[in-house]
């Protein structure tokens, strides 16, 4: 796998064999082209080959310096998807307002 580091995060995990171009303005992954992200460039993207991402990896949750990944401080789960539910014999209800389990 590789990932595409911006700014430190890693956005992208492709397979190695994916074709990514990085040009000055933009950024295209696969050929044909499957998508083009404008706000990756050559001057804010690192591609690391041959990773092995956390199981759990999801674009920004992960930083990587190119040895070592760690928890983005800045990261949250998108909204739409909640975190998973407690498993830890309580009850729970979901509540909208604050994104979150809360023990009934």
């Amino acid at each position: 796998m590789k990932t595409l580091v911006k700014d430190g995060v890693s956005s992208y995990l492709l397979e190695d064999s994916v074709e990514v171009s990085l040009t000055a303005d933009n950024m295209t992954v696969g050929n044909p082209a499957q998508f083009i992200v404008l706000d990756c460039n050559t001057s804010n993207i690192t591609t690391h080959l041959g990773v092995n991402a956390p199981d759990d990896w999801t674009g920004g949750k992960y930083t990587f310096d190119g040895t070592s990944w760690a928890v983005n401080a800045d990261w949250s789960a998108p909204r739409g998807e909640p975190p998973e539910y407690p498993d830890d014999g309580a009850e729970y209800t979901w509540n909208r307002e604050n994104f979150s389990w809360e023990v009934t």
